[in-house]
């Protein structure tokens, strides 16, 4: 099979070593950046020592360069492909999504969280920027709890495959599945999406607990009513609720909550310690898609009429509106209620 991967950040690198590493099922892959520089300093390191420092790219990995939103670049890049993967984070897959409107193959995403809210009244997830810019794309998502270190070393690794095409699902099982990563076929897109954008906002929340050294109570207890405010969510917009039990809502979420690698509960830790956003951002290095997303969930949760008070928390949070214990008192001091 041969495949493309549109984006040569820490998770587009990982699945494209992944897939290209995988001998048995002989695929052709391209990893294609948008900035000329850096596939030229990847063809010469045969590293991304930006984004997965220290691992080696494939001796088969063929790379490719061009200007993100130039049609004809983008055109070459996916010209003979049976496969496209989007792999740019949410704020670029619009433009994209519009260069490979009319993409005959299979194409799939990894972006994770909502566009800010400047083509809608409030931010929109991929499948629904998709459906204003590419509407007769057969496409998908590809995520669940995965770190791109850990992919691209090769450690053992599950994914769900989410499109309403056969097709999409169907390419995306054979491209990735393999001795290292076990891949899942799913119709769920919108809940597969909803639980990879929500999970970033709740890891920001669990951070600041672990932060505060809270405890493990703590830190289950807001994990468990996470997963209930994004299953509400989810299911609002259209999602069912048995996927949020799955690999792109419980999985993803206890992942991205606990795990030392997550960027997102990073975000909360530091918070914790003192230092402001714009600090915490910073320090990172990478894209932390909870930040920007949160406050379009609470809107569209609101909008609804959705309670999702831990998710408020971090937006208030996030605004400098409360201070970190200010956060948790307000957590704490709500009117009990039934669990639901």
């Amino acid at each position: 099979m041969k495949i493309v991967v549109l984006g040569a950040g820490a998770w587009g690198t990982a699945l494209a070593i992944n897939a290209a590493s995988n001998a048995a099922a002989g695929h052709h892959v391209t990893l294609w950046a948008r900035d000329a520089a850096l596939v030229k300093a990847l063809q010469a390191d045969r590293t991304n020592s930006r984004y997965l420092p220290g691992i080696a790219l494939p001796d088969g990995l063929m790379l490719a360069g061009g200007l993100l939103g130039d049609r004809s670049e983008v055109g070459d890049a996916v010209a003979g492909q049976d496969l496209v993967i989007i792999a740019t984070p949410v704020s670029g897959a619009r433009a994209m999504l519009h260069a490979l409107q009319h993409v005959s193959v299979p194409v799939a995403w990894l972006s994770k969280g909502f566009e800010a809210p400047v083509y809608a009244s409030f931010g929109l997830m991929v499948h629904e920027i998709r459906a204003q810019v590419a509407i007769n794309l057969r496409a998908g998502v590809l995520s669940g709890p995965s770190f791109a270190q850990e992919v691209a070393r090769g450690q053992p690794t599950a994914l769900v495959a989410a499109s309403a095409h056969d097709a999409v699902r169907d390419a995306l099982v054979a491209a990735f599945h393999g001795p290292t990563l076990r891949v899942y076929a799913a119709s769920d897109v919108v809940g597969v999406e909803v639980g990879a954008a929500v999970k970033n906002v709740l890891a920001i929340a669990t951070g600041l607990c672990d932060g505060l050294q809270l405890g493990l109570n703590a830190r289950a207890a807001l994990i468990t009513r996470g997963l209930a405010e994004m299953t509400r969510l989810g299911v609002a917009l259209g999602g069912r609720a048995e996927t949020f039990t799955g690999l792109s809502g419980l999985g993803d979420l206890v992942l991205t909550a606990t795990g030392d690698l997550s960027r997102n509960r990073k975000v909360g830790q530091a918070l914790a310690q003192g230092q402001t956003l714009q600090q915490a951002v910073a320090s990172l290095g990478h894209v932390a898609e909870g930040v920007y997303c949160a406050r379009t969930v609470v809107q569209r949760a609101s909008a609804m009429g959705i309670e999702m008070p831990i998710s408020e928390g971090v937006v208030a949070l996030l605004d400098g509106r409360i201070s970190p214990l200010e956060a948790v008192a307000l957590l704490m001091g709500r009117n009990p209620t039934a669990e639901l």
